[in-house]
């Protein structure tokens, strides 16, 4: 693989945000180390993206250890010689009230939204460090800048990859790092889907109902995120660095 093309590293990216993630950074010329727990997920976007070139380098894996975390940093810059950029995407959403979330619940919460981050993020400023510079951006969430009605784990997790964002761009814009984060609101997902399914609720008929709730006419479709996290990605934002960009069609979290 040529030394010439960037390479960003992705997390959750056979997911909804992750693959408009990955068609915009691979569509800048970035090569894309892709995670995600999907195996099959990210074998349909190597399908989907790799011909000739080798645009995506996929390693499935468990956010949850701290070895496939240091280890997804570590192949990336084995498979192409660098490391330009990380992107944290990867999530769950749990919801519950504090009374019905297990301690199941709240550990695999912080684990896969946060921990994870600490991890990546940790291996990647090291390497980035070296190597002069690179750019992060976290994907927290308005729900963790704002209560939600009944998710505090969720909003908890949030909450502090927020604060963390903020702390690591201070800590590390002098070494030519910008750490930022997207704040989303809701996004046509399919994990967003798939909880009003579980709730026995029509999916088409749920968004709908949420599109009215928005000043701008409609939830956010992940390219919407996408876009930004290209932006903070590029030369563009060369001059942000540690804060937190709400993604939200100017609709309030309560």
């Amino acid at each position: 693989m040529s030394l010439e093309r960037k390479t960003a590293v992705v997390t959750g990216a056979a997911g909804g945000i992750g693959k408009a993630i990955t068609r915009r950074l691979i569509g800048n010329g970035y090569c894309v180390v892709a995670g995600d727990a999907d195996a099959d997920g990210l074998r349909n976007l190597e399908s989907e993206f790799n011909g000739a070139e080798r645009r995506i380098v996929a390693k499935a894996g468990d956010l949850r250890t701290k070895e496939y975390c240091e280890g997804l940093i570590g192949y990336a810059v084995q498979e192409t010689g660098r490391l330009d950029l990380l992107v944290n995407n990867a999530g769950i959403i749990t919801r519950g009230s504090i009374l019905e979330t297990t301690d199941e619940d709240w550990f695999r919460t912080l684990d896969i939204n946060l921990t994870a981050i600490f991890y990546t993020c940790r291996h990647a400023i090291a390497l980035m460090k070296d190597r002069g510079g690179g750019a992060i951006v976290n994907v927290s969430s308005c729900w963790g800048l704002y209560p939600g009605p009944n998710h505090p784990a969720y909003c908890t997790s949030k909450g502090a990859v927020a604060m963390l964002t903020k702390c690591l761009g201070r800590d590390h814009a002098g070494d030519g790092i910008r750490v930022n984060a997207v704040c989303p609101n809701e996004v046509n997902t399919p994990m967003l889907r798939t909880g009003f399914a579980r709730r026995g609720l029509d999916p088409d008929t749920a968004i709908t109902e949420l599109n009215r709730t928005v000043p701008l006419g409609r939830i956010a479709e992940p390219m919407d995120i996408a876009d930004v996290i290209e932006f903070l990605a590029s030369d563009a934002a060369r001059y942000i660095a540690g804060t937190t960009i709400e993604v939200s069609g100017a609709k309030a979290v309560y």
